[in-house]
């Protein structure tokens, strides 16, 4: 943080949902509505150990059920606090391309890869969404949610690859177009803050929490 001093303002876990069937093959999974596998409910819990020691305000969650899934693992160690579906984290829409397994996506549509690839930031998935719309509706949750809370809460949300990524774009001051240089694994773990407008990132893609089952 540059000083001594603790962060102030809301603290926010922002986190990715386990693997699903679809992310193990590489298939595009936007609004499709699939559970977690079971390597991605084993995540999932080793997550929620990890967070137990937490003192959680409350959780939001995008409605899709990998997320709630990963959600509802976590508030089993917490049961007093309250869990909210909250539309604005759903995944992004990705129109025509959703179901794509992505080896297939990059050799039918070579036009479209090249300017993704390029300059994301500036185009729309086919019939569904941009990063713009998904940053604008995300950071639009997150202004609304933080409002209801207590400035020193501590909110844990439940979401997506590309949701997670474009509110870090905003919390790292990045450009959308420079998107892949952050990560989001499943189950990644993601710590800011929020003071007013102001929002920043502390902690991005930590999944330490996944490292006994590697080794187990």
């Amino acid at each position: 943080m540059g000083n001594d001093t603790e962060p102030s303002g809301t603290r926010i876990l922002l986190i990715r949902h386990g693997e699903t069937e679809w992310n193990r093959i590489h298939r595009f999974q936007g609004r499709s509505d699939l559970s977690l596998n079971q390597k991605g409910r084993k995540q999932a819990h080793a997550l929620a150990r990890s967070l137990e020691e937490e003192t959680l305000t409350a959780i939001h969650s995008s409605p899709l059920a990998r997320a709630m899934e990963t959600a509802n693992l976590i508030r089993e160690l917490h049961p007093s606090v309250p869990l909210f579906e909250e539309d604005g984290f759903l995944e992004m829409d990705l129109g025509e391309f959703e179901g794509m397994e992505a080896k297939y996506w990059a050799e039918q549509y070579p036009d479209f890869l090249k300017a993704w690839l390029e300059k994301p930031g500036s185009v729309s998935m086919p019939g569904g969404e941009s990063l713009q719309e998904v940053q604008d509706r995300a950071l639009d949750a997150l202004e609304r949610i933080t409002q209801l809370h207590p400035l020193d809460s501590t909110l844990l949300i439940s979401s997506h690859n590309f949701v997670n990524l474009t509110i870090l774009c905003y919390a790292l001051e990045l450009s959308l177009d420079k998107f892949r240089d952050i990560r989001q694994g499943t189950t990644a773990l993601n710590i800011l803050y929020k003071q007013g407008e102001r929002l920043w990132a502390e902690v991005v893609n930590e999944q330490s929490h996944l490292q006994k089952l590697v080794t187990a």
